[in-house]
């Protein structure tokens, strides 16, 4: 509506200028004068004008028929295509304004008027290789998805432009949700041109949420070897493609196969804390303890993770709790200020009812870094030690409303995951799950001081009863409230 407002405006003074311009050179004086063949010609301004515009006219349709009166000289002559040639130049020059407008109108978001000039760039130009691909984008951008398929089909039937008329077929029916098409079309493209980089992150995408483990593998080994993917980032996402096809087979009960699935992705990625407590796993099922325990110390060492610790655990597991402790500390030697390390020594410690002890692993950390698992620890060891109901409560409502501590954090959406997976379930990014701090979110959690009396107990005589019921507590409200699973390694 502005915009034709504006057209408007601009023609009425165009006009006004044109009408107050002639009204000038009509009183003005003087003129031109032209002397021919012995006559003279005298000319008005006004006049001068006009006869300057013809003149031009005149000089511009003289070279044009110079150039047909030299092309049918050339004919004439035995040069059979000279006059096609003057004829199809002219027709080239309109065909590639039209698509060179068509190009500009596409980058402008003006699908109908791109989808306008590309019809008459066609028309005069017969290069379909040049005007399917400006008609068929110019038709998406327009909504006309059947004709923007119906030329992506025409581009494929040529080997020039298959490629691009495979990949925008594909990107449709990734747009319709048709994955199953859209994967056999990633492959085909792929084949096609296995360098581009878009089409490989697709293929890969594609290949990991159908969970084509393998294929996922031989795709990331290409971009690796196009150079489109770091060494030391193919090495990681190799390793966590290895896993996920070791995870089936375990699914399928296949366990030697799945061992040494998970064994081989521990070795290309020994910081991957899952392949980590796979291979230990099919290491103790094997009865090598040594070398599951020499696995596990070995992720530890790159990060401490409850799992790891419950998977140490695990190979011991009808061991007394002071051996249990004993035991740890050479899995704890490396990291021994970090929290995970603390709230582990503090959890061995009151399963060997030593609570001085784990108020002495747990140190200042309630303090410094507090989460609902080190403050529900607290509580655990003031009802060991025989506080009053009125402190451990305290206890428990502080852990209401304290951070959730690390979890499995989508890197890309940031969704919070309860366990590790190759792909987030929320945004289907790929490897981009990591141990860490979620974002800090404001919960509101009304009524939260009425659910303590249940969530305490009752109280008992025996310490070491009351420290269970408080860590079964510490359970529920982690497990209920937060979603945060306990360690297992004191179990």
């Amino acid at each position: 509506m502005i915009w034709s407002l504006v057209k408007i405006i601009v023609f009425v003074v165009a006009v006004a200028a044109l009408a107050l311009g002639a009204g000038w050179l009509l009183e003005s004086e003087g003129g031109v004068r032209v002397v021919v063949a012995g006559s003279e010609y005298s000319l008005g301004p006004l006049q001068s004008v006009i006869g300057f515009v013809i003149l031009v006219i005149v000089i511009w349709l003289g070279l044009k028929l110079l150039s047909l009166l030299l092309a049918c000289w050339k004919f004439l002559n035995g040069d059979e295509t000279a006059l096609s040639r003057y004829f199809a130049r002219n027709k080239a020059a309109k065909g590639f304004d039209a698509l060179a407008e068509g190009m500009m109108a596409l980058a402008s978001g003006e699908g109908r008027v791109a989808l306008a000039k590309a019809e008459k760039a066609d028309r005069y130009l017969n290069r379909p290789e040049l005007t399917n691909l400006l008609t068929a984008q110019a038709a998406e951008m327009a909504g006309d998805r059947q004709k923007a398929e119906q030329t992506y089909r025409k581009l494929v039937e040529n080997d020039a432009t298959r490629f691009v008329g495979v990949r925008g077929i594909m990107k449709q029916k990734l747009a319709d949700g048709d994955t199953d098409t859209a994967l056999k079309l990633a492959q085909k493209a792929f084949a096609l041109k296995p360098k581009h980089e878009d089409t490989q992150d697709v293929l890969l995408k594609l290949q990991a949420d159908k969970k084509d483990w393998s294929g996922a593998r031989q795709t990331l080994s290409a971009k690796l070897k196009h150079g489109s993917l770091p060494r030391d980032v193919h090495k990681r996402r190799d390793a966590v493609l290895a896993l996920s096809e070791a995870r089936d087979v375990l699914a399928e009960d296949e366990t030697i196969e799945a061992r040494e699935a998970a064994i081989e992705a521990n070795r290309l990625s020994p910081d991957l804390i899952p392949a980590a407590v796979m291979a230990a796993h099919g290491y103790i099922d094997q009865g090598q303890k040594k070398y599951a325990t020499r696995v596990l110390k070995k992720a530890w060492e790159a990060r401490p993770h409850p799992d790891l610790a419950a998977a140490f655990a695990a190979i011991e597991p009808d061991e007394t709790p002071e051996a249990r402790v004993k035991r740890f500390a050479q899995l704890i030697r490396s990291h021994p200020d970090d929290p995970e390390t603390k709230m582990l020594m503090t959890e061995l410690h009151l399963a060997a009812e030593d609570f001085p002890n784990a108020r002495r692993a747990l140190g200042d950390l309630v303090e410094a870094d507090p989460t609902t698992r080190s403050v529900t620890l607290m509580a655990a060891i003031e009802r060991g030690e025989g506080a009053s109901d009125a402190v451990i409560q305290g206890w428990l409502a502080r852990a209401l409303t304290a951070p959730r501590g690390p979890q499995w954090v989508c890197e890309n959406c940031q969704n919070i995951h309860t366990d590790w997976s190759p792909t987030c379930d929320n945004c289907s990014a790929f490897d981009t799950l990591a141990w860490k701090r979620p974002p800090a979110s404001e919960v509101a959690m009304p009524g939260g001081t009425q659910v303590l009396p249940l969530l305490v107990g009752s109280p008992s005589d025996e310490a070491s009863k009351n420290a269970v019921t408080v860590i079964g507590d510490a359970d529920v409200l982690e497990a209920e409230d937060l979603g945060n699973p306990p360690s297992k390694a004191a179990s």
